[in-house]
């Protein structure tokens, strides 16, 4: 049933709520007749004339400077073989996906009907006009090397085959530093690979620039050793083919320092590693199932350094890695194409860069105390928000110094502020904090899971692997939506209400009792309150039955924070709570604080709320800029609300120095770097981004955040409860299921963080 779940998620996820996973959005206004008229006819005219004097200008009039084509036949796709080009749109959209989250680079996807090599070639070059650089993709060798190859030599742009070169570049990053650790030397280790295909040989020929010698590398098909005598190997294939007689697998890997797994699952032994040379290097990128298993191999040899192309272990060969950031430096340089130049910047820069000291960032994505250049930590980490201002820079120096670029930069500095620009474009938090909770997931509390949407966040927190749901409701109706739903995992229910729950209710409600018996509360109140779900699964979390819970979705929120409040203690030095939602926005996330609690706050709540927001901000690896809204600008105004925003702001300013925080501001300042700068340059926030907006009160924090989510479409997750001393997070009433998934994913590092400071 699970499987089937999956594909009909899947499908749904491609069908609904639009068909397809890109489409066209207008960068210029057009509400006017004037904007329809120069957008098109007559106005558009001009820059039309302007290109015909210069074809130059098209980068200038046009979007081709930032499109790139990604482009197959559909005659390799995934795992999946030669599906045809309808089939392979899916694929197509998608790596147009991480093109657009990862780099800011907008992507048409296109599908050729054909198999034949010159008809493919003669396409790509009738549309080439139209982009700034070609991505070809999923195409099968050895018909991929040639189209390349041609394709490369006729066309003026950027063209790069990513399935040969994004493993090539990537893996040839992971082993320059292997060879350091190992303390070798390319020139005289010995390399074994297992794959001939584009993949295996583009690796080959990268590492050969590397310094390892042709004569050390023996490549292996499915039939063996290639060897010279073989009539069916292509000419790039002959370059590793040998003259001697056929070796297996297992001999050709005795004394080998390197083996390169580019072809199937479990066909290298234990045994087999165990003949590799001293501190052997085994990069093992089978999907899903490595040439060897991980552990399998740990086990083996204590001495190995070992990549894979699963993000489940360390040192993961991801094509991300490479592809967005090279198209990017080669785009914003014009460069005319690709070359081995600047692939090998590619590769010295993702190499230098695992050696620097690791953002907090991503030590919080991966649930790292502390990343550290060494045998777990080669290449790096996708989700490095440094790769785009590391590998498109390297790329677009080596354009310039090979001769190929046509825009040289003049400002670097300038240039790498555009790229950090373009990270604010997609919702990178949200995979961080999945990836995070997915490193220690925990017991979390769905406390209304007998309503299917509740249920349905809770099967993908269990199926993604963020957490182990705990079950809350009526236990007959759970069932009947999880057999409807396709969720069969044997995950707990409880229903609070039953007799056979008698026992932990009157558990839970002699320790409520004894703890509130001086506050009016009787043994019987806690028996009867016992039995509703919210106060039930409160105490579960109490005692540490669960580690977390969510709850909120049917019921108002004043109704469901109560017994929160009632029954769960404040974090040690916490005097208030408060909320936070994190919005994520087109400039990056936004915390907002107070969401949902506190009405009117004094100015020493809004000073304590704005310290809790700035701890939860790093908490997810974030350094906080704090604005501190009101409607009056330093002073201008008198009021007494404007008053008790300035007094928090003097209080944070005397007793947090180190904080970064200012106001009262209003928030088109705040937000608005340029007219901040001009107007109020003393500021603590002039020349920063500020990414946290602390509110006077609650009413102008709700509406704003829910104006943001409904007008913009901008994510909230939240509100983040602050300042409890348990994970204990309440949805908003109607909440859709990705934003329960979110707020589960927010509950289970929170509960991280707590066992961690309990820990220490």
């Amino acid at each position: 049933m699970e499987k089937n779940s999956k594909r009909r998620e899947a499908l749904l996820y491609h069908a609904k709520p639009t068909p397809g996973k890109i489409q066209v959005v207008p960068t210029k206004k057009y509400a006017t007749q004037r904007d329809l008229s120069l957008a098109y006819s007559p106005g558009v005219a001009e820059p039309c004339l302007e290109i015909v004097k210069d074809v130059n200008n098209v980068y200038k009039y046009t979007a081709k400077g930032n499109l790139v084509a990604v482009i197959t036949n559909g005659t390799a796709v995934l795992g999946l073989g030669d599906i045809g080009p309808e089939a392979s749109k899916p694929v197509m959209e998608g790596k147009g996906l991480l093109f657009k989250i990862f780099a800011d680079i907008d992507v048409f996807d296109i599908e050729i009907g054909t198999k034949d090599i010159e008809e493919f070639i003669q396409t790509v070059k009738n549309i080439a006009p139209t982009f700034g650089g070609i991505n070809l993709e999923d195409i099968k060798a050895p018909e991929s090397f040639e189209i390349e190859r041609r394709l490369v030599e006729e066309l003026n742009i950027p063209v790069m085959h990513d399935d040969q070169h994004g493993t090539a570049i990537i893996s040839s990053a992971a082993l320059l530093n292997a060879l350091e650790l190992a303390d070798k030397k390319a020139e005289e280790v010995k390399l074994v690979v297992s794959g001939a295909g584009s993949a295996a040989i583009a690796c080959a020929d990268l590492y050969v620039l590397l310094g390892v010698k042709i004569e050390n590398i023996f490549m292996f098909n499915s039939k063996g050793l290639l060897t010279k005598d073989n009539p069916k190997l292509s000419e790039l294939q002959l370059k590793y083919a040998k003259d001697s007689a056929s070796m297996s697998l297992e001999e050709a890997l005795n004394g080998a320092d390197v083996f390169l797994g580019l072809s199937t699952g479990d066909i290298m032994t234990a045994q087999m590693l165990k003949g590799m040379a001293e501190n052997p290097i085994v990069f093992a990128m089978a999907n899903p199932d490595p040439e060897i298993d991980y552990n399998l191999a740990m086990e083996t040899r204590k001495d190995i350094i070992m990549a894979t192309g699963r993000s489940d272990y360390p040192n993961q060969v991801n094509n991300v890695l490479g592809f967005p950031y090279i198209f990017r430096g080669a785009l914003d340089v014009r460069a005319t194409t690709i070359n081995e130049e600047m692939k090998m910047a590619a590769v010295k820069a993702l190499a230098l860069l695992a050696k620097e000291s690791v953002p907090e960032q991503v030590n919080v994505a991966y649930g790292a105390t502390k990343l550290n250049f060494g045998r777990e930590y080669i290449i790096p980490k996708p989700f490095d928000p440094r790769l785009i201002t590391v590998v498109a820079p390297a790329v677009a120096k080596a354009a310039i110094d090979s001769g190929v670029a046509q825009n040289p930069i003049m400002d670097w500095n300038k240039y790498e502020e555009e790229l950090l620009d373009r990270l604010g474009n997609d919702n990178k938090m949200l995979r961080l904090m999945t990836n995070r909770a997915k490193m220690d997931p925990k017991k979390i509390v769905f406390a209304e899971a007998d309503h299917l949407d509740v249920l349905k966040a809770a099967q993908i927190v269990w199926e993604e692997g963020i957490g182990f749901p705990i079950l809350l409701g009526n236990k007959e109706i759970i069932l009947e939506l999880k057999a409807e739903i396709g969720f069969d995992a044997d995950v707990t229910i409880i229903d609070p209400k039953t007799d056979v729950e008698n026992e932990r209710r009157n558990k839970f409600a002699t320790t409520y009792w004894t703890a509130r018996k001086r506050r009016g509360i009787s043994f019987f109140d806690a028996q009867k309150l016992m039995r509703e779900r919210n106060y039930f699964a409160a105490m579960m979390v109490n005692e540490g039955e669960a580690d977390a819970l969510v709850t909120g979705h049917s019921r108002s929120y004043p109704s469901v924070v109560k017994p929160m409040l009632q029954l769960i203690e404040k974090a040690p030095g916490a005097s208030i709570v408060a909320t936070t939602n994190m919005m994520m926005t087109a400039r990056g996330p936004m915390f907002l604080s107070d969401t949902a609690i506190n009405i009117d706050p004094t100015a020493d709540d809004l000073a304590k709320i704005a310290i809790m927001t700035a701890k939860t901000a790093k908490m997810f690896g974030i350094e906080p800029v704090i604005a501190m809204i009101s409607f009056s600008n330093f002073g201008s105004s008198t009021s007494e609300n404007a008053g008790k925003v300035r007094e928090a702001v003097s209080y944070l300013h005397k007793n947090h120095p180190e904080m970064i925080v200012d106001g009262e501001i209003q928030a088109d300042f705040a937000l608005n770097s340029e007219m901040l700068k001009d107007k109020f340059p003393f500021s603590k926030l002039a020349g920063k981004k500020v990414n946290t907006l602390i509110f006077p009160n609650l009413d102008a924090a709700n509406i704003t955040y829910k104006l943001l989510k409904e007008l913009n479409k901008v994510d909230s997750i939240g509100p983040i409860m602050l300042g409890m001393g348990k994970p204990v997070h309440i949805f908003q009433l109607g909440a859709s299921v990705e934003e329960m998934v979110n707020m589960a994913t927010i509950a289970v590092i929170d509960a991280q963080e707590k066992a961690i400071k309990k820990r220490n």
